[in-house]
């Protein structure tokens, strides 16, 4: 039976990481045939509480500011809590922070600096150098789901962002059960993923970017797979 995700998030049709989104679904849907998937772009904005009614999944997709971040945190929570296959690149990696800040460690006033730049509970700031367009290599946790879905410690992985996680928060965010499982060369956090969960993990990276129809990118594919064999 054909399952569905919603891809959340503002298409564009000219942002590389959109076009590249879609082309990542079609490369994982033509290598792997019992991946049955249909994606839909949906805005922010009209997210309402029939969205788990009609998605057995949902991607929070690069591109932020959101038309309405409070909706899409409320779609991250819903899909945490209820074992919903959730994946966030870039941006989506980012609202995966504030939604964990806010709901699981306490912090309701937990911010990001897109959307108030002078909010006094920035969890998200603005990097100090940009990462948008660099290839930069990762490393990864030996026991994680992502280290067993790339069946490897290391990767090189596309960036496209302006945002991360601010430095202050690091070891308040390192104190509940989401676990860190992946980090760039100077120990900076590019993944996370929720322990137990069929499927939520966020990236920073971009992995859609480096998806090719000869070999689909392995976090793709596997979003998938969980969203079609829950």
């Amino acid at each position: 039976m054909t399952q569905s995700i919603a891809l959340l998030g503002e298409y564009t049709p000219t942002f590389p990481p959109h076009l590249s989104t879609n082309a990542a679904i079609e490369h994982a849907r033509a290598a792997l045939l019992e991946l049955d998937v249909n994606a839909d772009w949906i805005s922010t904005a009209d997210l309402d509480h029939t969205l788990f009614k009609r998605y057995s999944g949902i991607w929070i997709a690069p591109g932020s500011p959101y038309k309405d971040m409070d909706k899409t945190l409320a779609a991250i929570r819903h899909a945490r809590e209820n074992n919903i296959p959730c994946f966030g690149t870039c941006g989506g990696f980012q609202h995966m922070i504030i939604e964990y800040a806010r709901n699981v460690l306490g912090f309701k006033d937990a911010q990001h600096a897109e959307y108030d730049p002078y909010a006094s509970t920035l969890f998200i700031s603005q990097l100090a150098c940009s990462l948008a367009g660099r290839a930069l290599p990762l490393t990864l946790e030996a026991d994680s789901r992502v280290a067993e879905i790339y069946g490897a410690l290391t990767a090189t992985e596309q960036y496209y962002c302006n945002f991360g996680i601010n430095p202050d928060y690091v070891d308040t965010l390192k104190q509940g059960p989401m676990r860190i499982t992946g980090a760039d060369d100077e120990g900076e956090i590019r993944v996370i993923e929720w322990p137990g969960h069929p499927f939520f993990i966020g990236t920073l990276f971009v992995p859609q970017a480096r998806s090719t129809p000869e070999r689909p990118h392995l976090l793709v594919s596997a979003f998938l797979r969980a969203v079609v064999n829950p």
